[in-house]
């Protein structure tokens, strides 16, 4: 549960989203057996956020000249928002002690 809901610190600490679960899963991860696959899962799924949020952003500015750009802008705060949201799922998910799957996200770290 911790790696999980670590991730939501980068609304306090400028790229808390990538450090917590970073931090917990290489400290904890020999303590604890589930962190290890658990730290793993949150830290690509932050980064696939941070990668479609970017990737968003820099779509969005020039097509908002066609007006297009408004609605790829607004699936980008949706992005956003599910950087917030899946953490807290995935939390109480290890909480129960179930393995939680992010949806569409990137197995960067394996």
């Amino acid at each position: 549960m911790l790696c999980h809901l670590s991730a939501l610190s980068g609304y306090i600490i400028p790229f808390g989203n990538f450090l917590g679960p970073l931090l917990v899963w290489q400290i904890k991860k020999n303590e604890i057996p589930s962190v290890e696959s658990h730290g793993k899962a949150a830290l690509n799924f932050q980064i696939t956020v941070f990668l479609a949020v970017v990737g968003g952003v820099i779509v969005s500015i020039p097509l908002m000249f066609i007006c297009i750009g408004y609605v790829t802008l607004l699936a980008t705060i949706a992005l956003g928002l599910c950087g917030v949201i899946f953490p807290i799922i995935a939390g109480v998910q290890a909480n129960d002690g179930k393995e939680y799957k992010y949806p569409y996200s990137l197995t960067l770290i394996s």
